[in-house]
């Protein structure tokens, strides 16, 4: 693996002494801040007129951009949600004697940037040399977790040498554009703007647009404060306010000036009101002060660590990837809100467009299931729940019944213009089904099927019903023209993945059918002919196989291909998506993320070790692990299987693949729904953390070079901490009922503390 590493290798923190103006996105993507109500890109608060891109974003706050297609096909999306690149919130102007500091122009002496993972602060400090002159400058910001609407900057300036005035000028700038939209227009006007003492306000809206979909409105308030003997007065133009400070600086002397600006949108309180409400949310800031603020956000986020943090002896850079990934994680989505999901970038960046795909059920469900309260995994299953109206829409605009679910979406309708994602990458339904058969198996939570998941089951199964047709040359059900998780083969038939699911969605559903009582299943318009033929679809599902190699077979024509190992692929001409033609791609053998591995990770227990085995050995060598997605799979089944090395490796390539921006995309955004994987390549992979029939149970080993790991998951109202080193693992009950479980395979109460040995030849032993 190759890649581009900017900052040093620390167990809590991302921090470079080099001001990197030849990867400016990069670290600007790098040290994002976020706290899931908004965040933005880690840009400076003081100029910098290098190549770079300001981005600011607000959860929920979305523009239907025009769908651009050459030629019009019945059942495209009319538009393309994108998020809205909103105000910028933290500038700074700086100006020293009349003259404004550039950080990419000026000379600068003794740089530090710090991105501070253990409290969610982002800090740089610089000298800047003007005309002679010597004045170091230190800016600190967060996003505060506590006070959802609260942007908070300290800004400082100190002179080094003889006199000099200096001028700063905060300001709220709302003239910003976005980069990843299929036409350059402004989205936002202006609907009112005031400067005062000390304070200022600017509120906007989003054009109108001729979609029908909502149209966001933004309030954003600014208070300043410095010493007394600064000269304050405020000046505005259109889309801009701000406060200019002045003061005169001698030897030694510094100013201080904290800039706090309150957040309000129209998602949460009615337009007219939105200056009203981000005043008084200001006020309250500005009575707790910069300080105050600060400690309460930095305790928030220890809460946060102590249930969720994993720690990693021996491997420093293992360590600072599976601590950066939480961190990014958590700054984007912590469950507070049912109308939100997780974006593939986060507050990162606009690719993408901002909005929910299959990531969600596939990688964050179970992720969020281990390290959070189980509220917060209901609020995503409860997402989809309350949208499901709007998959009943995407199915009939492709002329089927049934529920299905979008692959990108703000509001439920399908808003991806792109024609093998929109028609072909159904897939997403069975991800959207089994994130529900995972929160009920993790948690044993059956109430959420009777009450919310039959209801998006039933309108699954009801859409693979009608989008499966029947063989009668094979006397098979079979699914032709999809897109499997591998979107490097487009309009394929009976991919083994999408078959797989579609049986086991219908399977699943009919196994919870005894959850419900007869009002809900006339409600639903049930009938046992209806359910008869479902199971003969379960029954009669075609699944490519190859018998002589004992593999499935990814999609029918498959093996029809040049199968050759992605190691035959010259190193100049990867990653492939950025190297060659689609056309070129499509043709290969090459894979760009796990599929039939997919399924053999989700359905895990219905398969044997000799299944896995072979099918790992045989799509492992073909895949180019071009999607972020990719390697968390590859490694939890790799440590399944005992291959540790190449677990291990998988697993760095999936905890750093920003840190290291393995892929060469990160200068657009992180890849924030793919980090859950090196938390699932440790907890799933490393310990074999598996659950069930209703059994938790560990299977774990330590990766060659680590000489610890540890971390903490919940479950079914216990938390649990596991410990394992060179000689055993410790299982300690934390809080919560004692619980049966299995380690190696042997059943066990823990009630306080059990011990496991591990034993050098890879097989294991309980104790």
């Amino acid at each position: 693996m190759t890649g581009t590493r900017l900052f040093e290798t620390e167990p809590w923190k991302l921090a470079t002494h080099q001001l990197h103006k030849n990867q400016m996105r990069l670290l600007e993507s790098l040290t994002s801040l976020g706290n899931g109500y908004m965040g933005m890109r880690g840009n400076f608060e003081e100029t910098y007129t290098g190549d770079h891109h300001q981005g600011t974003y607000i959860a929920g706050i979305w523009y239907p951009d025009k769908t651009r297609v050459g030629w019009w096909k019945n059942g495209y999306p009319e538009y393309f949600g994108k998020v809205i690149n909103a105000m910028n919130l933290i500038g700074v102007q700086l100006f020293l004697d009349g003259e404004e500091v550039d950080l990419y122009k000026d000379q600068l002496e003794d740089f530090y940037l710090e991105l501070d993972l253990r409290k969610g602060l982002l800090k740089h400090s610089y000298v800047v040399v003007k005309r002679g002159k010597r004045v170091k400058v230190e800016s600190e910001r967060f996003f505060s977790i506590i006070n959802k609407e609260i942007c908070a900057i300290r800004f400082r300036v100190t002179n080094l040498s003889e006199g000099v005035s200096v001028r700063l000028i905060p300001f709220l700038d709302g003239d910003v554009r976005n980069e990843d939209s299929n036409y350059d227009e402004m989205f936002w006007k202006e609907t009112g703007k005031r400067s005062g003492d000390r304070r200022s306000n600017l509120s906007v809206r989003l054009i109108d647009n001729s979609f029908g979909t909502p149209v966001f409105a933004v309030s954003a308030s600014m208070g300043v404060r410095t010493e007394e003997r600064a000269s304050v007065s405020a000046h505005q133009r259109k889309l801009y306010v701000a406060q200019s400070c002045d003061i005169f600086l001698g030897p030694g002397k510094s100013i201080t000036l904290d800039k706090l600006v309150a957040v309000t949108t129209s998602r949460d309180y009615e337009p007219g009101n939105l200056a009203e409400r981000s005043d008084e949310l200001l006020d309250q800031a500005l009575d707790s002060g910069y300080e105050d603020l600060k400690k309460e956000h930095a305790a928030a986020w220890q809460r946060r660590w102590r249930k969720a943090d994993v720690t990693i002896q021996g491997d420093d850079e293992a360590q600072q990837g599976i601590r950066f990934n939480l961190f990014q994680l958590f700054s984007t989505y912590y469950g507070e809100d049912a109308r939100l999901n997780i974006g593939p970038k986060g507050f990162t960046g606009e690719k993408y467009g901002g909005a929910t795909y299959w990531d969600t059920e596939a990688y964050a469900v179970p992720f969020y299931l281990a390290v959070a309260d189980p509220r917060i995994t209901k609020q995503l299953l409860l997402y989809r729940y309350n949208q499901l109206e709007g998959a009943y829409y995407n199915a009939r605009q492709q002329g089927l019944k049934g529920a299905l679910y979008p692959m990108v979406t703000f509001t439920g309708i399908e808003c991806h213009n792109e024609w093998e994602i929109t028609f072909e990458e159904i897939h997403r339904n069975g991800a959207v089904a089994y994130a529900i058969y995972n929160y009920v198996n993790y948690t044993g939570d059956e109430s959420y099927i009777a009450k919310y998941g039959i209801d998006v089951l039933v309108g699954i199964s009801r859409f693979w019903t009608d989008r499966i047709h029947f063989s009668k040359r094979k006397q098979k059900f079979m699914i032709h023209g999809v897109t499997g998780p591998n979107e490097y083969e487009n309009n394929v038939n009976n991919n083994w993945y999408t078959n797989q699911m579609a049986a086991w969605t219908l399977n699943y559903t009919i196994s919870v059918l005894n959850l419900i009582g007869d009002e809900k299943y006339k409600e639903l318009g049930l009938s046992e002919n209806e359910v008869a033929h479902w199971r003969d679809i379960v029954d009669k599902m075609y699944y490519p196989l190859d018998q002589k190699l004992g593999i499935f077979v990814q999609q029918d024509t498959f093996l029809d291909k040049e199968i050759k190992p992605v190691s035959e692929i010259p190193e100049e001409e990867r990653p492939i998506n950025q190297h060659w033609s689609w056309d070129r791609i499509l043709r290969s053998c090459f894979i760009k993320q796990a599929d039939v591995l997919q399924g053999i990770y989700f359905l895990n227990n219905q398969f044997t070790m000799e299944e896995k085995k072979r099918n790992f050995e045989f799509y492992e060598p073909l895949t180019v692990h071009e999607s972020s997605l990719s390697a968390s799979v590859h490694s939890i089944l790799a440590s399944e299987l005992r291959k540790k090395r190449k677990a291990l490796e998988l697993y760095k390539r999936t905890a750093r693949l920003d840190l290291d921006d393995y892929n060469h995309d990160t200068v657009d955004g992180l890849h924030v729904t793919s980090m859950t994987g090196s938390w699932l390549a440790i907890v799933q992979g490393f310990a074999g953390m598996r659950t069930f029939d209703g059994t938790l149970s560990f299977n774990p080993y330590l990766p060659e070079d680590w000489q610890s790991y540890s971390f903490k998951v919940n479950y079914r109202g216990r938390l649990i901490e596991a410990i394992v080193n060179k000689e055993k693992v410790i299982l300690t009950l934390l809080s919560g009922d004692p619980l049966k479980l299995k380690l190696f395979n042997q059943p066990l109460l823990l009630e306080q503390s059990l011990t496991g040995r591990l034993i050098e030849n890879d097989e294991v032993s309980g104790q």
